[in-house]
C-alpha cells in the first residue's frame, strides 16, 4: 500500500521537463545569463561573472518552476562551434537568442546568425525569444532600437537579393516575415539580473502553451 500511495503521489506531483537552448555570438553573455538564471531560481547559486570562461561546446542548467522543469543548454557561440546548434533543434521546446546590445560593430554578424536560426525549418514552430543583453551599459541599444536595427538589416538583405535576382518569394519567406513581425524582443542585464525573471516567465508561458 505504501508503494502504491508513493507512486500515486509521485504521479500527481511530477513535473514536465522542457528543453530550452540559448544561442548567440561569442561574448554576447549567454553563459552569464544561464548562471544568473541558476542564481535566481536555485538554492545553489550559479557562477559569478569572474569565474565564467568562454563556452567550448555546451553548458547545462536546470530550474524548477510550478509544474515544470526548464532545462537550459547554453551553446558555444564561436564561429567554429555554431555548427553544433542544429543538433539541439529537434528536441528543444524554446530558443533564446542573445544579442550583445552594446557591441554595435558585431550587430551585422549577429543578425546574420540570428536570421539563420529564425529561418531554420527545424524550429519554425518553436517559441523564439530575442534578448537584448547588457542593458546595464549606457552604450547599449534599447529594445526598440535593437528591433529596428534587425528589421532594417533584414529589409536591406531583401533589397540586395532583389538586385542580384536572388529574391525568395516562397511560402517560407512569407512565414519568416510573419515570424519577424510577431517576434518578441526583451531587454536584460545578465550581469545584474534585470529583466531575467520576465524572460523566464515568457519562456514558461510559451512552453506550457506549446503542449496544447
Amino acid at each position: 500500500m505504501y508503494h502504491l500511495l508513493k507512486g500515486f503521489h509521485e504521479y500527481l506531483t511530477r513535473k514536465e521537463e522542457f528543453s530550452v537552448i540559448i544561442v548567440g555570438l561569442d561574448r554576447a553573455g549567454k553563459t552569464t545569463l544561464l548562471e544568473k538564471i541558476k542564481t535566481l531560481y536555485n538554492d545553489v547559486p550559479g557562477l559569478t561573472p569572474d569565474k565564467i570562461v568562454p563556452t567550448v561546446g555546451q553548458n547545462m542548467g536546470k530550474i524548477s518552476l510550478p509544474s515544470t522543469i526548464l532545462k537550459f543548454w547554453d551553446l558555444g557561440g564561436q564561429k567554429g562551434i555554431r555548427s553544433i546548434w542544429p543538433r539541439y533543434y529537434d528536441d528543444c521546446h524554446a530558443v533564446v537568442y542573445v544579442i550583445d546590445a552594446e557591441d554595435r560593430e558585431r550587430l551585422g554578424e549577429g543578425w546574420e546568425v540570428f536570421d539563420s536560426v529564425l529561418s531554420n525549418p527545424q524550429i519554425l514552430n518553436v517559441p523564439l525569444l530575442l534578448l537584448a543583453n547588457k542593458q546595464d551599459s549606457p552604450q547599449s541599444l534599447s529594445v526598440d532600437e535593437i528591433r529596428r536595427d534587425y528589421e532594417e538589416w533584414f529589409q536591406n538583405k531583401i533589397e540586395n537579393s532583389r538586385r542580384t535576382y536572388e529574391y525568395d518569394s516562397s511560402p517560407d519567406m512569407h512565414h519568416r516575415r510573419e515570424r519577424i513581425a510577431s517576434l518578441d524582443v526583451m531587454g536584460v542585464s545578465a550581469l545584474e539580473g534585470t529583466g531575467v525573471r520576465a524572460a523566464i516567465d515568457w519562456i514558461f508561458i510559451r512552453v506550457q502553451n506549446s503542449r496544447s
